[in-house]
């Protein structure tokens, strides 16, 4: 039954943030083991540090060499850097952290691509301290279309009372507009009915697609792009009998919950989306990269420096992750096996 059980690395994200503490408490149930074997790719000292200084459940923890010999009837710790000096600092954002937060990524996705790992989970970087020649991406998102060579990806907060892409991700404010054109809208639309579809089994998915201006431009009073970009992209989608509709104005569609009507909501940029759906979900959100060929997921939130080292930070989106990626690998593999 063991070798079964798929295989999910959790990388430990920046080590003087939340992170370490979240995936301590996610992992501290012996009940996760029944589902998957979980790799944490990081640093036996910093873990330890947590441990102690939080007064955590002790567990055991397997310290593999390597994902070739972990143990699949425990969790298991494969160190990332050399960790002798390591001094962690909750609350402060060093440029050490940063170059460990990278270390963790780059081994993890190097057993990612071997297929030693059926799927990823990331615990919150700086997007700042992890800077480097190596890393020069806006976010894990990005980081991942690249390192797989997908053309393009969806940032996809999933939760079960609500399911929100994006269009454009991580840019300005400024440059939304130039980067909402019906061929992106197509795109994400593609990839987040097919991610509907292959990951979380909905044949016929309803998906609710936003407007980009106030009350969704008024009928060209207040903008014409609903008119001109978003609504000839739905008219097509709804031709090919998929079931989608808009554009909504965002205020009321979230103030009336018309959410609860559709199986996923596409907005156009991300703090549209965004912010509802953490209000909405917080604490049970998670960040799902669709359109890749790999499952990577985190939790919705960052690093929360200004709570870390203090054991009140909430594992729930952690755990929810973790439970999402094993969900996902299934739904994968039940799709191939039906093919």
């Amino acid at each position: 039954m063991e070798q079964h059980k798929p295989v999910i690395g959790i990388t430990l994200g920046d080590y003087n943030g939340i992170g370490p503490e979240v995936i301590l408490k996610a992992l501290s149930s012996n009940r996760i083991l029944k589902l998957c074997t979980p790799v944490i790719y990081g640093s036996q000292r910093v873990l330890g540090y947590y441990r102690k200084a939080l007064d955590l459940k002790d567990w055991t923890l397997n310290v593999a060499p390597g994902i070739q010999q972990i143990n699949h009837k425990t969790t298991n710790i494969i160190n990332c850097w050399d960790d002798k000096q390591t001094e962690v600092e909750p609350s402060k954002v060093t440029p050490e952290a940063g170059q460990a937060a990278l270390a963790c990524l780059q081994k993890a996705t190097e057993d990612l691509k071997a297929g030693h790992l059926d799927a990823i989970v990331t615990a919150p970087i700086n997007k700042n301290n992890i800077q480097s020649e190596e890393f020069k991406f806006p976010g894990h998102t990005e980081f991942f279309a690249t390192s797989f060579e997908a053309k393009d990806s969806l940032m996809f907060l999933v939760a079960e009372e609500i399911r929100v892409g994006v269009v454009t991700g991580h840019i300005p404010l400024g440059r939304v507009r130039s980067n909402v054109t019906q061929e992106r809208i197509t795109a994400k639309l593609n990839m987040m009915l097919e991610s509907l579809q292959k990951d979380f089994g909905l044949q016929k998915p309803k998906i609710a697609v936003l407007g980009l201006n106030p009350h969704a431009g008024e009928d060209g009073l207040l903008g014409n792009e609903e008119k001109e970009v978003i609504q000839p992209v739905i008219e097509t989608f709804k031709k090919k009998g998929d079931f989608v509709f808009g554009p909504f104005p965002a205020d009321g569609f979230f103030g009336n919950a018309q959410f609860k009507n559709y199986d996923a909501v596409l907005a156009m940029y991300h703090d549209q989306g965004l912010i509802p759906f953490k209000y909405i979900a917080f604490e049970t959100g998670v960040n799902f990269t669709a359109g890749l060929s790999i499952v990577r997921t985190s939790p919705d939130h960052g690093t929360a420096y200004d709570i870390a080292g203090k054991n009140i930070a909430n594992q729930s989106s952690m755990l929810q992750a973790i439970f999402t990626a094993i969900d996902i690998v299934k739904h994968r593999k039940n799709e191939q096996e039906l093919v």
